[in-house]
């Protein structure tokens, strides 16, 4: 691979599944990390396409009543429309039912069949048919067991191929503690270093025609087809030429970045890396998790109705401001919060505000005091102290933003942009041009401009591959010219021409106005056997830390008839609280049970002994009952 290459790879997303927030994330950060190093002139490839085999997608088609490669034609388009709608610029869109990939991936499997890399023998153990994989006892659910499997877990006793993978465990983890970049972020990498610190066993790679007959079919058992995964991964060599164009495939591989979900890491960090050892293919360079977009605290989920449709939030901000929120709130391999609130805070703050109001300002001027050209800048205007100081800060934002996106902080290289756009905003009220304008000597005033202009030239340029068509519209209606930017343009001052005329200026990013709610007269009559409860945010109940404890020793507090007085074990901490439940459970009663308790209330005295924390109960009328965990887990576990 040229050293001037760069390949970057989405998954391949679920052809069942609808396209969702995770999905546009993840493809979105490909296409920004494909963007910004075209612009740096490399020889730049993004992949991504959709994994079209296995269980779901056959019983999906069964359910429908139409041929398995019918379903997935008509379900492909899904994403392929929504990548469209969001700007992507992938280079190739690959399928799993495509022959380029389906004939490279039963040439593999026949040659490491060839080598004895793959056996056939018995299995007799457990099926998880939601994830189409064999588990073992310890990967079932907490709670669960052989003799009390989950609805998606079966037993199952057939024949099938399994891949060698365990003869690489040892490989593997010397692999990886010599190559640090090839697991990111770090503590990803250290999770797959605890994976393997178990007996890696081999990899089923088929199913059975019998049970399963959507698949690439085994090339030395016509009985069997590939097990989803072995043929999934497969499509990052196969796409760019692996086996049919080596002159494609020295080109672009090794692959510079897998982009993937931390939900997917051990496929692609064990069962990737020990098939490639396998084929005698060198590794990719990082294989970088990110994290996942939650709804406020909790994961999103089609069972709770929380997950966000991307096209929701383009339809009513625009794919640019979209893209915008995405890159700059996750700190990629972290875990990030997706709600209207956010999003709309970040919107009118970044984009309205700060960014769209200065170009606002600024080009109405040029328009109003200028003719509508750009004005003369002097060549003494970077003389000028606050001049300087600005310049320093948007060529602070040219290095930032380059060397972010080399260690795929896009959020940091966003950051220090903005940075920029406040700094010029900042130097703009300062020099006050309405008072300038007025004065005879019109210089300052031209140079004030021009210096502000340059500073929206390049601030532009850095953030088009986030927001192509908006900061494509700004740099056009700022004199920059069409077409993507130059990145040696950037660190020049006075590249814009001055006399040139402007278009008419078109408002960015519209400061978004939650519509207004009429609230409902209240009713002067209340209504009978009614309770006021006053409300509090998720933040204030937050506030409160809840915890497992489990108690040690109870005893009733001399000379109080409702008091116990409990010794509980919470994690690896001893606590005491007084409880005024002695009427409804005696000492006896309580020793033994896993109750809940408010962890940080402030420590109190009550009737001469200190007590730290409350425990929880339920009460109505006279009947008291504890809140307890119904299950076995630790003490000091987090409640809520």
């Amino acid at each position: 691979m040229s050293e001037s290459s760069f390949y970057v790879t989405t998954p391949i997303y679920y052809v069942n599944d609808k396209p969702h927030i995770g999905h546009a994330y993840t493809t979105m950060l490909a296409d920004v990390l494909a963007r910004s190093h075209r612009l740096l002139g490399e020889d730049t490839w993004f992949l991504t396409g959709t994994d079209e085999h296995g269980q779901k997608v056959q019983e999906a088609a069964k359910k429908r009543g139409v041929e398995a490669q019918a379903h997935v034609d008509e379900m492909v388009v899904r994403f392929q429309d929504l990548w469209e709608r969001l700007d992507i610029t992938h280079d190739d869109f690959i399928r799993t039912t495509q022959p380029r990939h389906t004939r490279v991936v039963q040439e593999i499997l026949q040659d490491l069949y060839d080598r004895g890399e793959i056996y056939q023998a018995e299995y007799d153990g457990l099926y998880d048919v939601r994830s189409e994989t064999f588990i073992t006892e310890k990967d079932l659910p907490e709670g669960c067991s052989v003799e009390n499997l989950p609805e998606h877990v079966k037993t199952i006793k057939e024949t099938n191929y399994f891949f060698r993978m365990g003869k690489y465990q040892d490989w593997l983890i010397e692999y990886i503690e010599e190559n640090p970049a090839f697991i990111q972020p770090d503590f990803r990498r250290n999770e797959t270093l605890g994976f393997l610190r178990k007996e890696l066993s081999d990899l089923c790679i088929s199913r059975p025609k019998s049970r399963l007959s959507w698949g690439i079919e085994l090339p030395f058992d016509p009985e069997y087809v590939t097990y989803v995964w072995f043929d999934a991964l497969v499509n990052y060599i196969s796409a760019v030429g692996y086996r049919k164009d080596e002159e494609s495939f020295q080109r672009r591989w090794p692959c510079q970045v897998h982009l993937i979900g931390k939900d997917i890491l051990t496929t692609h960090t064990v069962y990737w890396p020990t098939m490639l050892k396998a084929m005698g293919v060198e590794m990719p360079k990082t294989i970088f998790a990110h994290g996942w977009w939650l709804s406020g605290r909790d994961k999103m989920s089609k069972s709770t109705g929380n997950v966000v449709n991307p096209l929701d939030y383009a339809d009513r901000f625009g794919v640019d401001a979209l893209r915008y929120f995405l890159m700059a709130e996750m700190s990629l391999g972290q875990d990030a919060s997706f709600t209207e609130e956010v999003f709309v805070k970040r919107y009118n703050s970044d984009l309205a505000n700060d960014l769209g109001n200065l170009s606002s300002r600024v080009l109405k001027m040029v328009h109003m005091q200028c003719g509508a050209v750009i004005p003369a800048g002097s060549g003494e205007a970077l003389s000028e102290p606050a001049a300087a100081v600005l310049w320093e800060q948007v060529q602070k934002a040219v290095t930032d933003m380059a060397e972010k996106i080399q260690v795929l902080r896009p959020d940091l290289g966003v950051a220090s942009v903005l940075a920029a756009v406040r700094e010029t905003n900042k130097y703009f009220g300062a020099r006050e041009p309405w008072k300038q304008a007025k004065e005879e000597d019109k210089q300052p005033f031209f140079d004030t401009l021009y210096v502000a202009m340059e500073a929206l030239r390049v601030c532009a340029a850095l953030l088009y591959p986030v927001m192509p068509g908006k900061m494509g519209a700004l740099r056009k209606q700022i004199g920059a010219g069409e077409g993507d930017p130059k990145v040696e343009d950037l660190q020049v001052f006075g590249k814009l021409v001055s006399g040139t005329s402007l278009p008419e200026v078109e408002g960015l990013f519209p400061r978004y106005q939650p519509p207004k709610v009429e609230k409902a007269k209240p009713s002067t009559q209340k209504p009978a056997n009614v309770v006021t409860v006053e409300e509090i945010s998720i933040d204030e109940f937050f506030k409160a830390k809840l915890k497992t404890a489990t108690v040690l020793e109870a005893e009733k507090v001399e000379g109080a008839d409702k008091l116990l007085k409990l010794q509980l074990e919470v994690g690896e901490e001893k606590r005491q609280i007084i409880a005024g439940i002695a009427k409804h459970y005696t000492p006896e009663d309580v020793i033994g049970k896993m109750i809940i308790i408010v962890s940080n209330l402030k420590p109190a005295t009550i009737r001469g002994v200190e007590s730290h924390g409350m425990l929880l109960a339920a009460s109505k009328g006279k009947k008291l009952t504890l809140v307890t965990v119904d299950r076995e887990i630790p003490s000091g576990a987090k409640v809520g």
